[in-house]
């Protein structure tokens, strides 16, 4: 079993001990990410919307740094601090894919890292 640790510059720094992602026998398992900016350090806040979409750019460069996109996806949680949101949530969600959809949960949780509304993690296959 070959191991292989995957860092994005283009996703912010992890926040503890934890790497942005795993690459195991094909199968990458990234970490949960949350709409902080890689480039200011600054949180996206004040919109649903806007907050989803830096967390898919997020998971986005952290899969093409293993030369993967959103179409080898297979499985994704939703984590969210309200589910009220979950109609914007699911529509910035949906827009990142084109068919064939991941499997998902999507779970209500009482409080996120850094305060964040959302947080999202995937697991790819090659």
């Amino acid at each position: 079993m070959e191991k292989k640790i995957i860092t994005s510059t283009n996703a912010p720094a992890p926040i503890g001990p934890y790497s942005h992602a795993v690459m195991i026998n094909g199968t990458l398992y990234v970490s949960g990410q949350v709409p902080k900016d890689a480039k200011t350090g600054e949180m996206v806040t004040g919109d649903i919307k806007a907050e989803t979409h830096k967390v898919m750019e997020n998971l986005k460069a952290i899969l093409a740094e293993a030369q993967m996109d959103f179409t080898h996806v297979v499985k994704t949680t939703i984590f969210c601090v309200d589910l009220n949101d979950f109609a914007a949530i699911n529509e910035v969600y949906g827009s990142y894919f084109s068919g064939n959809y991941p499997a998902r949960e999507t779970v209500q949780v009482v409080k996120l890292p850094l305060n964040s509304n959302v947080e999202i993690s995937v697991i790819a296959v090659k």
